[in-house]
C-alpha cells in the first residue's frame, strides 16, 4: 500500500514537471497587469484571489490590515477585475457588445418597429447589459495616478456614475416600446445611438489582443483596419437607407433607391424587396462612395443625400488617410505596442532558453507590462527639455515626498533639491524582491506610495517579518553609507511607487554637504527600526560617523596647510567643525600658523577657535608660528590673546639649545619663557650651552637672565660645565656674568650666601619674661622665607595646640612680623596672642 502511495506520488511529481516543461517551452501574453505572484517561501502578498474573485474585507491575509484598515461592511464583496469569472462575463458580454454595435445602426435604418422574432433578441440584450451595469459598481479599478488598486464601494461607484453610467443606462431603454408608444415619435429613435457607447468593449478587446504576443501583431492590426473600416461602410449603408425611408410614400421614387433601375430591375417598390437586398445595395453605395470610385449607376438624387454624400466623403478622407498611416506604420514598426510585443518576446525567449521558474518569469512579465502602462515615468519623455526645466519638474513631483523621508530629517534644502534633481521614478507589483539580505546594494529608494515588508532571514532559513515600510520610509541607506551587505531583505507588500537614487550621485552630493551627511548617519541611528535590531549595523554606522567626522576634519585642515581661505569659508558653510581636530590633535589653526597665513589665521579665530589650544605633542599655534619664524602670524595670536604655555619649558629650551638654533630660542625668549627653566636632569639651557661649548647660545640666554649658579642632579654649575669644556672664552663670559649678577642683584646675592650659609635661631615655647621654672627646651631651626613658615614649622616640633593664635617674639618681648629682622644664634620665643 505504501509502494503504491509512493509510486502514485513519484507520478504526480513527473507529470506535474512536464507540465512545467510544456509550459515553459509555449509562452503566453502578460494578459494583465496583475498576474498572481507567489513567494517559494509561501509569505508574498497575492494582490487579488483569483479563485475566489470577490475579495472580502476580513481576507485569509492578516497583514493585510496594516495599510488596508478593517473595510466596511458595505465594502464586503468586491470584484477584482482578473477573477476567472468575471473574465468569463467580459467575453460574454463582449459577443453581445459586437452584436449590440453592428445592429443597432440596422436597427435605425432598417426598422421602424422590430420584427418579432428579433424582438425576444433585443429584450435578451438589454437584460444583459443591465446586469453588467450592476456589475460595474462592484468591479475594483487601478488608479490612474497612483497605480494602486481601488476596493472601496464608494469611490468604485462614483467612479462609474461620473463616467459612462448615464449613457449605459440610456442605451439599455426600450427605445423601440418607447417609439411605439409615443406615436411613431421619429425623434424618438435617435436614441439607439447611445447604444453605440458598447463599441468601447469592442475597442478594448483589440486593445488587449494587440499585446497578445501568441497572435501575429501585423494580423491584429490588419483585422482590426478591415473592421473599422467595414464598420464605418456598414453605418452608412443604414443612413444612407434610412434618408431614403423617411421621405414621404408619394416622393420615394425621388430617393436614390427609389430611383434606381439596374437592367430591367427596378427598384421603384423598395420595400418590397427582402432586407438583405436591400442592404446589399446599401452597402454597395457606401464603398464606391468611400473609395470613391462610383460607376455613376447609383447616385444622390435629393438634396439630404447630397448633404450627407459631401459630409460622408469628407470623413472618408480622414478615414484613409488613418487607414494608411497604420498601415504605413506597420511596415516602418516603431509604435509603443510593438516595441512592448518585441521586448516581451526577446524576454521570453531569454526565460525560456535559460528555464527560469515561474515566480521570476511572472515577476518579470508583471513588471515589463507595469512599465509599459506606467510609461509616462519614463525619461525619454523628457530628453529634449532642457536641464533646467527638467530640474524644475523633478522638484514639483517628487520634493514633496523627498522632504518628508526620515532620513533627511534637519538636513538642508540644498541637499533635498539635489537629492530630488537626480531621483528616478519607478513602479513595483506585489510580491517583487527589491533587496535582498547579503547582497551589494548601489541604489537607495524612497517609499512615495505603497507599503513594504523588511524581513530577516536567519540561519535555518526561518523568515522574522521585522517591520513594514510606509510612505516617508527609505530604505539601502545602510548599505550604501556603511560599505556592507544589505542586513534584511525588502520585499513589495502593495503595488509601491518608489524613488531611486543611485550610490554615486548620492555620495557625490555628501561630499558637498557634510554637515547634512553627519546628520543623515544620526538619523539612521536614531531610529527605531531594523536597523537597530541589528548590532552590526548600528556598530558599523557609530564607526562611519567617526570616520566621516575624522576626514572632514583632515579636509578642514588640508585647506588650511595649502592656504585655501575660499575652500575653507566653503567647507565651514557646508557644515564643517572648524573646532575639530586632527588624529594629532591638530586645528585648522595650528596648520595655518605653522605656514603663516595670516588671513586664515584671523578667520578661523574670529570663527572662535581657541588660540591656546594644544595638539597631542604639547603645541600651540602660537608655538608653531614661532617655530617656523612667522612674526606677523605670532604678533597677531598674541594680540587675541595668545601665550606660549610649554608643559616642559626646561626640556624644550634644553632641547632648542642643543641644537643650536639661536633665532628660534631668542623668539621662544621674546616671548617670556624662563631661561632658567629646568629639564629633568635640574639642568638650564645654559648647562647644556657651556658643556657643548655654545658660546654664541651661552652669550644669548646669559642676556636673556639665565643664571650661572643653579646646579643639576650631580651639583655641577654652568661654570663648572664650561671649565670642564675647556672654551676659554664661554669660560669668560660665565665668570663675567657671575660677577655681574652678584653685583647687581643684592637680594639674589643674599639669598645665594643663605644657601651657602644658612640663618640658623632658637625657639622656645614659653613667654621670655616666664619664671624660669616654667621654661622648657627650644628646638634649632634655619630662618625660612616668611614668618608665618617659622611659626608653622615651630608649631609641629614643639607640639604646641595648632587652634591658638601664635606669634614670635624675641628677648625684649618684642613682636617679629618679618624674617628679614632675624640675625644668626637669635632667640626667638613662640607664645599665644590669647
Amino acid at each position: 500500500m505504501g509502494e503504491a502511495a509512493e509510486d502514485g506520488i513519484g507520478r504526480s511529481k513527473s507529470r506535474r514537471h512536464e507540465i512545467a516543461e510544456e509550459e515553459d517551452e509555449e509562452e503566453y501574453v502578460v494578459d494583465n497587469l496583475h498576474e498572481r505572484i507567489k513567494s517559494s517561501r509561501g509569505s508574498r502578498f497575492n494582490l487579488l484571489n483569483s479563485e475566489l474573485g470577490i475579495e472580502s474585507a476580513l481576507r485569509s491575509y492578516t497583514r493585510e490590515s496594516f495599510f488596508n484598515g478593517i473595510r466596511d461592511l458595505s465594502d464586503r464583496l468586491v470584484i477584482h477585475p482578473d477573477n476567472r469569472w468575471y473574465r468569463i462575463w467580459t467575453k460574454f458580454i463582449l459577443i453581445w457588445a459586437v452584436y449590440s454595435t453592428f445592429f443597432t445602426p440596422m436597427e435605425f435604418g432598417f426598422f421602424r418597429g422590430l420584427p418579432k422574432n428579433l424582438k425576444l433578441m433585443d429584450v435578451a440584450s438589454q437584460l444583459f447589459f443591465m446586469v453588467d451595469i450592476v456589475l460595474q459598481f462592484f468591479v475594483a479599478y487601478r488608479d490612474s495616478q497612483t497605480y494602486r488598486m481601488v476596493y472601496k464601494r464608494n469611490p468604485i461607484a462614483l467612479r462609474y456614475v461620473k463616467s459612462t453610467f448615464v449613457v449605459d443606462l440610456l442605451g439599455c431603454m426600450p427605445w423601440d416600446i418607447i417609439y411605439k408608444a409615443w406615436g411613431h415619435e421619429e425623434v424618438i429613435r435617435y436614441f439607439l445611438w447611445l447604444r453605440l457607447s458598447r463599441l468601447r468593449k469592442v475597442t478594448v478587446f483589440f486593445q488587449n489582443m494587440e499585446k497578445d504576443i501568441r497572435i501575429n501583431y501585423l494580423f491584429t492590426r490588419i483585422v482590426k483596419l478591415i473592421v473599422v473600416e467595414l464598420y464605418c461602410t456598414h453605418t452608412a449603408a443604414c443612413i444612407f437607407y434610412y434618408l431614403a425611408t423617411t421621405l414621404p410614400s408619394e416622393q420615394e421614387g425621388y430617393t436614390w433607391i427609389g430611383s434606381l433601375k439596374m437592367g430591367d430591375y427596378s427598384y421603384s417598390h423598395f420595400r418590397d424587396i427582402d432586407i438583405w437586398t436591400r442592404y446589399t445595395t446599401s452597402l454597395y453605395f457606401a464603398i464606391v462612395t468611400m473609395a470613391t470610385v462610383g460607376y455613376g449607376d447609383i447616385h444622390a438624387v435629393n438634396l439630404r443625400e447630397m448633404i450627407f454624400i459631401m459630409i460622408y466623403v469628407s470623413f472618408d478622407m480622414i478615414l484613409g488617410a488613418y487607414l494608411i498611416g497604420n498601415m504605413t506604420a506597420l511596415i516602418v514598426k516603431g509604435s509603443k505596442t510593438e516595441r512592448f510585443r518585441d521586448k516581451m518576446t526577446d524576454v521570453i525567449k531569454y526565460m525560456n532558453r535559460n528555464r527560469l521558474g515561474r515566480d521570476i518569469r511572472n515577476q518579470i512579465k508583471g513588471h515589463l507590462r507595469l512599465q509599459y502602462e506606467a510609461s509616462y515615468t519614463d525619461a525619454a519623455v523628457l530628453r529634449d527639455i532642457p536641464a533646467s526645466i527638467r530640474a524644475k519638474i523633478s522638484q514639483t513631483l517628487y520634493k514633496p515626498y523627498v522632504e518628508q523621508v526620515t532620513l533627511f530629517k534637519g538636513c538642508s534644502s540644498e541637499l533635498i533639491n539635489q537629492v530630488v534633481i537626480k531621483v528616478h521614478e519607478e513602479f513595483f507589483l506585489p510580491g517583487e524582491l527589491i533587496m535582498e539580505q547579503g547582497h551589494v546594494v548601489d541604489q537607495l529608494y524612497f517609499v512615495c506610495h505603497g507599503v513594504l515588508e523588511v524581513v530577516i532571514t536567519s540561519e535555518d532559513g526561518s523568515e522574522e517579518l521585522v517591520s513594514l515600510l510606509q510612505p516617508n520610509s527609505s530604505f539601502g541607506e545602510i548599505s550604501i553609507l556603511c560599505n556592507i551587505p544589505h542586513p534584511y531583505t525588502v520585499r513589495v507588500r502593495e503595488l509601491c511607487r518608489l524613488l531611486r537614487l543611485d550610490k554615486q550621485s548620492f555620495m557625490n552630493i555628501l561630499e558637498i554637504y557634510f554637515y547634512d551627511g553627519r546628520k543623515i548617519y544620526n538619523n539612521i541611528l536614531e531610529e527605531k527600526d531594523v536597523s537597530m535590531r541589528v548590532k552590526q549595523v548600528e556598530s558599523d554606522i557609530t564607526f562611519h560617523i567617526g570616520k566621516q567626522e575624522a576626514e572632514l576634519a583632515l579636509k578642514v585642515n588640508n585647506a588650511a596647510y595649502f592656504g585655501d581661505l575660499y575652500q575653507l569659508k566653503s567647507l565651514i558653510r557646508a557644515g564643517a567643525d572648524p573646532k575639530k581636530t586632527d588624529y594629532d590633535g591638530r586645528t585648522p589653526l595650528h596648520l595655518a600658523s605653522s605656514r603663516g597665513y595670516e588671513d586664515i589665521v584671523l578667520f578661523l579665530i574670529q570663527e572662535g577657535i581657541d588660540v591656546d589650544i594644544p595638539d597631542k605633542f604639547g603645541n600651540t599655534p602660537l608655538l608653531e608660528a614661532i617655530k617656523n619664524g612667522h612674526d606677523g602670524v605670532s604678533a597677531l595670536l598674541v594680540k587675541e590673546g595668545a601665550s606660549l604655555k610649554l608643559d616642559d619649558a626646561g626640556g624644550f629650551l634644553c632641547t632648542a639649545v642643543s641644537k643650536g638654533d639661536s633665532d628660534f630660542v631668542e623668539r621662544i625668549l621674546g616671548f617670556g619663557v624662563d631661561p632658567n627653566s629646568k629639564n629633568y636632569d635640574h639642568r638650564t639651557p645654559l648647562h647644556v650651552a657651556a658643556s657643548e661649548g655654545l658660546y654664541i647660545m651661552a652669550k644669548l640666554l646669559v642676556e636673556a637672565g639665565a643664571s650661572v649658579f643653579p646646579k643639576d642632579r650631580w651639583g655641577n654649575t654652568p661654570l663648572d660645565e664650561a671649565r670642564m669644556c675647556g672654551n676659554r672664552n664661554l669660560l669668560k663670559l660665565l665668570e663675567d656674568a657671575k660677577f655681574t649678577q652678584l653685583s647687581e642683584s643684592s637680594d639674589y646675592s643674599q639669598e645665594i650666601r643663605e644657601k651657602m650659609h644658612p640663618r640658623r635661631c632658637t625657639v622656645f615655647p614659653f613667654h621670655p619674661w616666664d619664671p624660669k621654672d616654667e621654661r622648657r627646651n627650644g628646638i634649632v631651626l634655619h630662618v625660612p622665607h616668611t614668618i608665618q613658615e617659622l611659626i608653622q614649622e615651630a608649631i609641629c616640633l614643639l607640639n604646641c595646640t595648632s587652634d591658638a593664635q601664635f606669634c614670635i617674639l624675641s628677648e625684649d618681648a618684642g613682636k617679629i612680623n618679618d624674617v628679614d629682622l632675624i640675625i644668626d644664634g637669635q632667640k626667638l620665643y613662640l607664645v599665644s596672642e590669647m
